[in-house]
């Protein structure tokens, strides 16, 4: 809001004395034209001025105080929107620092658990590999007693074999122990048949016993083939793994490789600029060391110890010095080519061969300009 401030009346100034009489401005024209003027003093309207000046300053104050409280209010209001963003950026910031904090939490289970998958695969493997061998023995055991147990098969037909052919020996020998009476066995020396009783009875046992540690082996077989099972299968499983992820990895083998092709092959361009490069900056450098061979200055010390910017500034001098040689001796050529031609002129007032002697000194002058 602009408003324009009127400049204070100073009633020390002296006014200019007017034939007219001072009148108020609001004041109609018919009423002064009727006559009917009030007329008032110098001093009274000088007041009615500051008195309305200052009236026109508070009014504008004031206008100044409303548009300041408007824009206050309005400060207020940006206050507020701005405290409740930063209160809505806090409580998201919060938000992400949360999210972030269990996504951490997730990965590092995540890492746990594979770290945890890993060691339990190592020592499934350790297992299996075990297992493997315990398997290998058991199987050696297997072997081990399946050929014992058909050499005893073997032996065991051998002796039914034999007992069927003994078989009617001893069904003599238990009819005739019934017609024995029973006191003559009490011989107090042990009968024959009693020790190949006794060997019976005690294969018998060693053959149920045997039978049963077959039984047992056979379970533990069957276990052990069980287990191999599901050894085998778990083993496919993380072969199958295995293989996708050897895949990924050669898939990520073949883009490095290209990417390293790329690589050498911009390392080759690069080399061959390079190399470009540095052929044209030996042939610079073989530039200025034979202008330096040429331009060689005592003042700059030994040839071989100077660095190529000492050199281009010997180069330099020895130009510079060469050109102000010439500049001064085209000056002097010049400067003895001038008096030449003033000797000639006067002696050419003097003598009447005068323009003999003109035309040799051109011919002379000319000659040096020739030569210069």
């Amino acid at each position: 809001m602009s408003a324009s401030y009127l400049p204070l009346l100073n009633s020390s100034l002296p006014l200019p004395h007017s034939t007219t009489r001072n009148v108020f401005v609001t004041q109609s024209e018919d009423s002064r034209k009727d006559g009917i003027v009030n007329h008032i003093s110098l001093k009274t309207s000088s007041r009615a001025l500051e008195g309305g000046v200052n009236t026109l300053q508070k009014t504008l104050i004031l206008n100044k105080q409303a548009d300041l409280d408007e824009v206050d209010k309005r400060l207020a209001l940006k206050r507020q929107e701005f405290k409740s963003c930063v209160e809505i950026l806090n409580h998201r910031r919060s938000q992400l620092e949360e999210k972030h904090k269990q996504t951490k939490e997730r990965v590092a289970k995540f890492e746990k658990f594979v770290a945890e998958n890993e060691a339990k695969r190592r020592r499934a493997l350790q297992r299996c590999e075990a297992t493997r061998e315990e398997n290998a023995v058991k199987q050696r055991e297997i072997e081990d007693l399946t050929e014992r147990l058909k050499q005893l098969g073997a032996r065991k037909q051998v002796l039914k074999r034999r007992m069927e052919k003994y078989k009617i020996y001893e069904d003599y020998f238990l009819k005739t122990l019934d017609f024995f009476p029973g006191n003559s066995l009490d011989s107090g020396s042990e009968s024959l048949v009693m020790p190949v009783i006794r060997r019976h009875e005690s294969l018998s046992v060693t053959r149920q016993e045997l039978l049963q540690r077959l039984r047992r082996m056979e379970e533990q077989v069957e276990h052990g083939y069980t287990l191999l099972h599901s050894m085998k299968q778990q083993h496919s499983t993380e072969k199958r793994v295995a293989r996708k992820e050897l895949s990924e990895l050669q898939s990520e083998l073949e883009t490095l490789r290209e990417r390293n092709k790329q690589a050498e092959v911009n390392l080759q361009k690069e080399q061959g600029l390079s190399r470009e490069r540095v052929e044209e900056e030996g042939r610079l450098l073989l530039a200025v060391s034979n202008l330096a061979e040429q331009c060689f200055l005592p003042g700059y010390g030994p040839l071989e110890d100077m660095s190529v910017v000492t050199m281009m500034d010997m180069v330099k001098e020895y130009i510079l010095d060469k050109a102000d040689t010439e500049r001064r001796a085209r000056r002097l050529m010049g400067a003895a080519s001038a008096m030449t031609e003033k000797a000639t002129r006067k002696a050419s007032v003097k003598s009447p061969g005068s323009k003999t002697q003109m035309k040799s000194s051109s011919k002379v002058s000319r000659k040096s300009e020739t030569l210069s």
